[in-house]
């Protein structure tokens, strides 16, 4: 019986893995940090934390695994720098924090085209948490790089949600090699999250839209 770790538990991705986590027989104990307690139940502990002082909350990162699901956009952060702190200095602060204390596996959400040398800021900073990541002394490191999510966010996305009804009408076109760029649920993604972290496997693993799209439909 293990006990997970979860940055990102009200968000759209985050949300559904927190409630199989919570069911799941896998783990005894959920510890989820946050800004605000949405959620209640009995293998739940919630730390209420300002992400901008790790100092404070470092000694809590303290379990077997932990998922990594918070994220924005340049757009609903408002700035470059301001979206910057949500996908890279906040993971990346929990993440060490993680390492200094045992944590065994990291899994992260990351974006298909994720590379620290792109020219696209979003890609760019997607790709430099991985990068980080990739020489942390975590046993397993999992990065997970999906398409665009479908799903109801609390916010409204437009452009997403306009992106989101093109690739449902196209996707009987998205085969062979365009496979990865179909878009996928975000409850599919929560459960290849808790498939994956299961297996536990060692070393540091890159799975594609299309890689977890099958890992998601597994029971």
């Amino acid at each position: 019986m293990k006990t997970a770790l979860i940055i990102g538990s009200t968000g759209l991705t985050g949300s559904h893995l927190l409630h199989q986590l919570l069911e799941s027989n896998q783990y005894e104990k959920v510890i989820s940090f946050s800004r605000e307690v949405e959620v209640m139940h009995p293998k739940l502990v919630n730390h209420i934390v300002d992400f901008d002082k790790p100092e404070e909350y470092c000694d809590l990162v303290k379990g077997d695994d932990f998922f990594c699901t918070i994220g924005t956009t340049i757009k609903q952060a408002g700035s470059k720098e301001a979206f910057r702190k949500v996908d890279f200095v906040f993971p990346k602060n929990f993440a060490q924090c993680a390492v200094d204390n045992g944590v065994s596996q990291f899994l992260i959400i990351s974006a298909l085209g994720a590379d620290s040398k792109a020219s696209n800021y979003y890609m760019k900073t997607k790709g430099e948490i991985e990068d980080f990541l990739k020489v942390t002394t975590f046993k397993s490191v999992a990065i997970m790089q999906p398409s665009l999510l479908l799903g109801n966010r609390k916010e409204f996305r437009f452009a997403e949600k306009i992106g989101g009804a093109v690739m449902k009408l196209f996707s009987f076109a998205f085969v062979g090699s365009l496979a990865k760029y179909k878009a996928i649920e975000s409850t599919t993604l929560a459960h290849a999250l808790y498939i994956i972290a299961l297996k536990n496997t060692p070393g540091f693993t890159v799975y594609q839209s299309d890689q977890i799209q099958e890992i998601g439909k597994t029971e």
